[in-house]
Parts: structure tokens; sequence; C-alpha cells
């Protein structure tokens, strides 16, 4: 039987020459091809035409962390922290969102991940959480701290993301200065950090379309994380 063909968003970058290129971290290759399925790098540079030739042949798509979102998709507030936005990759990961969520693709979100799929779907973030967020935590954990564990998260008993993890509390890194804040109409809260800020979403009307804030490809050493991967794949697989 074919391993389920897994589309995973990039980031567009320079070497040090000043080249361009497509990047991606080896962590969400291997997380993938870990629990079954093939990952297929999607370059952000592609044409409308193009990627969404390539989406026509995926099972899943997994999107992946990185940079901020332009504000010219949601109603946020400006601040100096914002950055790294890159057009390009906004406009292929808000179509590829919107088209999976109406096809029934299925759908993992990893930090900017999840913010796509709020915003896409309608929702807001905090642009700088430590700014707007009363009594937020730290959650901005950057560089070598990928597998250091931050704060717990609980996760709602009653949804589908717990049935996934099997378990209500996680314990997760945190690599991220923005966060979700005002809720798509369609999303589901499925999980809080201990300050409130939501860290899991759903679409409970969807195969399957589970969102997390903190970056699961690290701790894939946790049984709740390979749980995560393996469920996704094998719904990109029926």
């Amino acid at each position: 039987m074919p391993k389920p063909l897994i589309g995973i968003t990039t980031r567009n970058g320079r070497d040090r020459d000043g080249h361009a290129l497509t990047a991606l971290q080896h962590s969400y290759i291997n997380a993938i091809v870990q629990a079954g399925g093939l990952p297929v790098l999607i370059p952000e540079i592609l044409t409308e035409e193009d990627f969404l030739d390539l989406y026509s042949r995926l099972t899943g798509i997994l999107f992946t962390g990185g940079g901020d979102i332009s504000l010219a998709y949601f109603n946020g507030s400006d601040h100096p922290r914002i950055g790294e936005v890159d057009e390009a990759r906004d406009t292929t990961e808000m179509t590829l969102m919107r088209a999976a969520v109406n096809d029934g693709r299925p759908i993992l979100g990893i930090c900017r991940g999840a913010q796509v799929m709020n915003v896409a779907l309608g929702g807001t973030l905090y642009t700088h959480i430590h700014d707007q967020l009363k009594g937020a935590l730290d959650h901005d954990y950057p560089g070598d701290l990928r597998r250091v564990i931050v704060h717990p998260v609980n996760v709602d008993e009653t949804t589908h993301s717990a049935e996934i993890f099997g378990e209500t509390l996680l314990n997760v890194n945190s690599l991220h200065h923005q966060g979700l804040k005002d809720i798509a109409p369609s999303l589901r809260v499925a999980g809080h950090a201990p300050d409130g800020l939501v860290e899991v979403v759903e679409i409970p009307d969807h195969p399957y379309a589970v969102a997390v804030q903190w970056h699961p490809e690290w701790l894939t050493d946790q049984l709740p994380m390979q749980r995560l991967f393996r469920s996704f794949v094998d719904a990109a697989g029926k």
C-alpha cells in the first residue's frame, strides 16, 4: 500500500552567498517519516496554478512554523517585534489552508501553522503576547531550546484532540511571540496554557484538522506527540 503523501510547507531564505533558497528543518521531515508518511516539500515560490496542482496530489498537509503573518490578513495591532513577514508564503499557505478545510483534506498545523488556520478562517492574533495578554507566561524560547519543556497544556477531555493525544495534560516547548487571540467561528478550542493562551484548536466537522501552538516535531520522544503525527498520517492514508 502506498505511503500517504504529506505536503509540508517551507520558508524562503538565503544561503551565505545571498542566493535564494527554500528551507525546512529536518525535524518536520523526520516526524512525518517516523509516522509512516512520505514527505513532499511545498515551495512557497510556486504560482497559484502550480501549488494547487501539487495540492491536488497530496493526501494531507502539514503547516509548519516560521515568521509572522502579514497584518493585511487580520485586524491586528502593529508591533516592533513583528518580523520575517513573507507575502509569498502568506498567500500560498492561506490559499492551501482554505482549500484543505473546504475539501476535507487532513491538516496538521504547528506554531505558525496554528496561527494560519485561525487567521485563514477569520480569527485574529496577539502580535506580541508579552505586551497584549495580561499575566502571560514567557512563550518565546528560541534558538537551541527546542527540546526544553516550558509549560503544561491542558486539553479538554471532550475534544478530538484529547482522543488523539491519549492524555489531557501535556508538557510542551514554546518558541513563539505571537498567539491566537479571537478564535475563528469554525474552530473549537481544545487546549490552553496556564495563562489562558489557546494552544490547541480543531475543526469539529472536519475529518482531521488539528493545530498546536508548540513544536511537537522536537518532542517525538514523548508518546502523545508520536500519537499526534501517527494519527495525522493515518488520517491522510484513508
